[in-house]
């Protein structure tokens, strides 16, 4: 697996960043600033802090366990997998991080970043100055807020597989996390690409690779969803709530 220095990538422009008003449509801190009231004109210290960096390619490392910390990045196109590998070389997905969402956050509090984060296709990313961040938030309430909401939000999600809950509850609340995810961000919610591979689902729900095949077949067979390789569409979405309803809380 090919590496890139996550700090030293050189930035890259991009061509779509919105407009002098308005923030790129996958900005992650949009809805904090405007909900405070502020427009993209407002927030020029923002716009400096921040660095598009890419490409990144399938299987490169965008930093790794151990990196000293000194930024987070908001996804702007493709898909990142966050995972730690154990001594045995036993890899252990943490999750799958899409436009509009951030990595990093949990480097905050040892100043090193505790695990691996991998493009899983062609990655682009807004990387933010994590010191320069923490002056403006002390500015923009809003922005501190919406910095320990993303926190909390990785927290709970990482708390959601933890139940005991059955292989088919397990797969339904991934597909329905996946499709409120991309949703919130403008994509379908009932027919997306699955872009991580079906071993690394299996590894996050803690399930093996055949239970996952398995059960997303019996959920085709039944019509609850259609797939072809990578790409599910939702049929039946409220059967697929359903079964996802308890470990998703609901």
């Amino acid at each position: 697996m090919s590496q890139v220095p996550f700090p030293r990538f050189n930035a890259r422009a991009m061509a779509d960043d919105g407009d002098d008003l308005q923030f790129c449509s996958t900005c992650a801190f949009s809805h904090a600033c405007l909900s405070q009231g502020m427009d993209k004109a407002a927030l020029m210290d923002l716009h400096v802090l921040v660095e598009h960096v890419g490409p990144f390619h399938a299987g490169d490392r965008i930093f790794s366990e151990g990196d000293a910390f000194d930024a987070i990045a908001a996804v702007r196109a493709g898909t990142v997998k966050t995972c730690v590998t154990e001594r045995d070389g036993h890899e252990h997905v943490l999750g799958f991080h899409f436009p509009g969402e951030v990595i990093g956050l949990n480097a905050i509090d040892g100043h090193r970043y505790p695990c691996d984060a991998v493009a899983l296709d062609t990655v682009m990313l807004c990387r933010f100055s994590f010191p320069k961040m923490s002056m403006l938030a002390a500015r923009v309430p809003g922005l501190q807020r919406e910095l320990f909401r993303l926190l909390s939000r990785d927290i709970g999600r990482a708390a959601l597989l933890a139940g005991d809950w059955t292989a088919d509850q397990r797969v339904a609340a991934f597909l329905v996390g996946v499709s409120r995810r991309l949703a919130a961000r403008g994509f379908s919610p009932n027919r997306f690409q699955l872009t991580m591979a079906r071993a690394d689902i299996a590894n996050y729900l803690r399930l093996a690779p055949e239970t996952v095949s398995r059960v997303l077949r019996r959920m085709q067979d039944t019509g609850l969803l259609a797939v072809d390789r990578r790409e599910v569409q939702l049929l039946d979405r409220a059967q697929v709530d359903a079964l996802a309803a308890p470990v998703l809380r609901e």
